[in-house]
């Protein structure tokens, strides 16, 4: 690395992380990548600026659920590639407190940063529960990290019922309102930012599918399909198939339900088709990652199953770095 670019326009900017999401191989939201919107925060410089940086994007992006796509960015890196860093993998994510029989309360993609959230001195409510929003970490240069607690009022939750379930209701699931990855770089044309965090809105399957469903997340399957009374003593009566559209019903209902935008994974695939007939009429190939352009459910149901992609991987990009913590 060379140092760091000249400073550039919020105009450069904005165009150097539209292209960003463009290039971005696993989204599959792209055909709205030229909407998003940009909030300069390079005059950020302790902390707690940072933090109530990251505060406005979620109110600014949560939008009353009229979600809005957009990126904060911070400082540049230094010529030796060091800046601001924020630790979590997503502004709003779930504790899971790992319990003495083995088993984790709460979301255990989230268990080993939880115990380090804990070392550094956060207090879990006094009675933990599934849902606990774990706090914000930033950490400058030559510093250390300090911990913040993220205002009830920049986070909306939804909650999860059915249309059809009324049991549902009781299951007592929620999920937050925005998607923000807040811990990649953006990198591109000599520039290079360290803290970026973006956010679009979610697909279904990603709260349904993966979140709630996986058996290494919320690994919720057996519950429901016990709640539907299915049979679950033979694999061939496809339990967790059919638990699994029930469980995505209930979340893309409850989104709507709640005016927070959502969208179901058979129209943003029909919408990914699109972005790419409009890619290829401007002559640009577009990376993509089959593995997770194909939604986790009824995935040859989708046009994205169809085909491959472009396995180029061009700048500028968001990238992956090392975890801070």
């Amino acid at each position: 690395m060379t140092g760091p670019a000249p400073a550039a326009s919020a105009d450069e900017l904005l165009t150097l992380a539209k292209v960003a999401w463009r290039n971005n191989a696993r989204c599959i939201g792209r055909l709205f990548w030229n909407t998003l919107e940009f909030l300069d925060a390079r005059s950020a410089t302790t902390s707690d600026e940072i933090f109530e940086a990251c505060v406005e994007h979620l109110r600014f992006s949560t939008n009353h659920g009229k979600i809005r796509s957009a990126v904060t960015l911070f400082s540049p890196a230094e010529a030796d590639g060091s800046g601001p860093r924020i630790w979590n993998r997503q502004l709003i994510r779930y504790a899971g407190y790992r319990l003495a029989d083995g088993s984790i309360l709460g979301d255990p993609e989230q268990a080993a940063f939880t115990e380090r959230v804990i070392a550094l001195g956060w207090k879990p409510p006094s009675v933990p529960g599934r849902f606990d929003l774990l706090p914000l970490v930033v950490q400058l240069p030559g510093k250390d990290p300090v911990l913040y607690s993220l205002p009830a009022n920049a986070v909306l939750e939804v909650l999860i019922s059915h249309p059809d379930l009324p049991w549902f209701a009781d299951l007592g699931l929620k999920w937050h309102a925005v998607p923000v990855i807040s811990d990649m770089a953006l990198v591109g044309h000599g520039h290079h930012f360290t803290a970026a965090p973006f956010s679009g809105y979610y697909m279904g399957t990603e709260i349904a599918s993966r979140n709630f469903g996986d058996e290494t997340r919320y690994n919720l399957l057996p519950l429901i399909a016990e709640k539907m009374n299915l049979d679950r003593e033979a694999r061939r009566m496809l339990w967790k198939d059919r638990a699994l559209v029930e469980l995505n019903t209930a979340v893309i209902h409850s989104f709507r339900e709640a005016g927070v935008a959502i969208v179901d994974h058979h129209t943003a695939s029909l919408q990914f088709m699109q972005h790419l007939r409009n890619e290829e009429a401007c002559g640009r190939d577009v990376p993509g990652d089959w593995s997770w352009l194909v939604p986790p459910m009824s995935g040859s149901a989708c046009p994205v199953f169809h085909r491959y992609y472009s396995d180029s991987r061009p700048e500028p990009a968001f990238i992956e770095q090392a975890p801070a913590w």
